[in-house]
């Protein structure tokens, strides 16, 4: 095993301060952190990225609780509990549409969907075409 210890200061003092400076404070990081968190299930996963592909490129797409049931192959009751969490960290917003609740993704959880997929996803969208 390597030993992660350094016995050298080989610190630039005013360009780590400024490093320190920069940092998230201890509760922006816990906020980000439980947002990452919350696309660690895999039905939430799937979830965002349906509506993901609901939008298409760039697009707002909006899918309701029972199409996002059919799409994922989920119970509509599990399908509600994962987009109030997803809904609870900014990642979706819903609106009322008469008897439907209408989801779609924020800028925030598009954007963190896709850091966490990154080009995953880009063969199964080919080949589905």
């Amino acid at each position: 095993m390597s030993d992660e210890r350094c016995d050298l200061l080989c610190l630039d003092a005013p360009r780590a301060e400024g490093i320190r400076r920069a940092l998230l404070e201890d509760g922006a990081a816990r906020a980000a952190a439980e947002r990452a968190r919350a696309l660690s299930n895999p039905t939430r996963l799937t979830l965002a990225a349906a509506l993901r592909e609901a939008g298409g490129e760039g697009g707002v797409g909006e899918l309701c609780v029972c199409d996002l049931a059919w799409i994922s192959s989920r119970a509509q009751n599990l399908v509600s509990h994962h987009l109030r969490t997803l809904r609870s960290h900014g990642l979706v917003v819903s609106r009322r549409s008469g008897k439907l609740v209408m989801y779609s993704l924020t800028p925030a959880g598009r954007a963190l969907l896709d850091a966490v997929l990154g080009e995953e996803t880009e063969p199964a969208r080919a080949g589905a075409r």
